[in-house]
């Protein structure tokens, strides 16, 4: 479990290096905040008590994510390089089966670091925002609080059908999520019946959508539409910005996001190593 000193230093680390390099780094706060304490997952470098290196690691079911960080004034001293040489390490050691290094689409520094490294481009990811814009709910879709063991396997099930999870990897990703306290699980219904899942995360006068999957026989009936446009009415009425992210490459669900007012503001691209 981080402190909330090492989340406040963090926080400040990322703030240099964003303005520094006008770009956005993806640290997903929401897992820093509800870190467990039982693995090694956060590596910090700190020169005169002050942190000026940091690399996080975040697990979603058997893949890996990687991303950090050093400040501006501190750089081109192998610091992340030790950095990214722990991460890799624990990261074998937890034998996660992908690894994948994340790195601002912008960020030119990172692409020429990257190319030292064993790892090749695999996907970009676009961070959208949603604009203001009417939208039309449908009654006979609707967004409940997943509560029940039945809801869990519903989960479990649109992880491995939806994200290509392994059964055993969706069981365990989920029962942690279960633990996470800023995020809420909705199951998705028509006429009564699970159709799909999300999760949304409120912090700092932000919504974040996550998880978003509709079963695929279910899919292109507009379904997805109406439970996007209740979740975002609803944290809308609430008075809160609202974001989801999208791999570029899912041309169904970037149209579906747009078609409901959302933009995309930034990328992140993801490399895939190769141990």
């Amino acid at each position: 479990m981080l402190t909330k000193e090492e989340l406040a230093s963090i926080k400040e680390l990322q703030n240099v290096c964003e303005q520094a390099d006008s770009f956005k780094l993806k640290l997903n706060f929401d897992m820093l905040e509800n870190r467990e304490g039982k693995e090694k997952e956060d590596f910090f470098h700190y020169e005169d008590d002050k942190l000026v290196g940091f690399l996080g690691s975040y697990g979603f079911g058997n893949k890996v994510e990687l991303c950090g960080m050093v400040h501006p004034d501190y750089r081109r001293r192998g610091i992340f390089t030790n950095l990214l040489a722990l991460g890799l390490a624990d990261s074998k050691r937890r034998k996660f089966q992908t690894i994948l290094l994340n790195a601002p689409t912008d960020s030119q520094s990172a692409k020429e670091f990257l190319k030292n490294i064993p790892c090749a481009f695999s996907v970009a990811e676009y961070q959208m925002k949603w604009q203001k814009t009417g939208l039309i709910e449908d009654s006979a879709v609707t967004l409940r609080p997943s509560t029940t063991a039945e809801d869990f396997e519903t989960e479990v099930q649109l992880e491995v059908l939806a994200f290509g999870f392994e059964e055993k990897e969706s069981r365990k990703f989920n029962l942690k999520l279960r633990e996470n306290h800023f995020e809420e699980n909705f199951i998705i219904e028509v006429d009564g019946k699970p159709t799909g899942k999300m999760r949304v995360a409120e912090s700092d006068g932000e919504a974040w959508i996550y998880g978003f999957a509709v079963f695929p026989e279910l899919q292109g009936k507009g379904i997805g539409r109406r439970a996007l446009s209740r979740i975002v009415n609803l944290e809308d009425q609430k008075g809160l910005s609202i974001f989801l992210e999208v791999e570029a490459k899912n041309a169904h669900a970037l149209r579906l996001y747009e078609s409901c007012g959302f933009r995309s503001y930034h990328s992140q691209d993801y490399y895939l190593y190769q141990k």
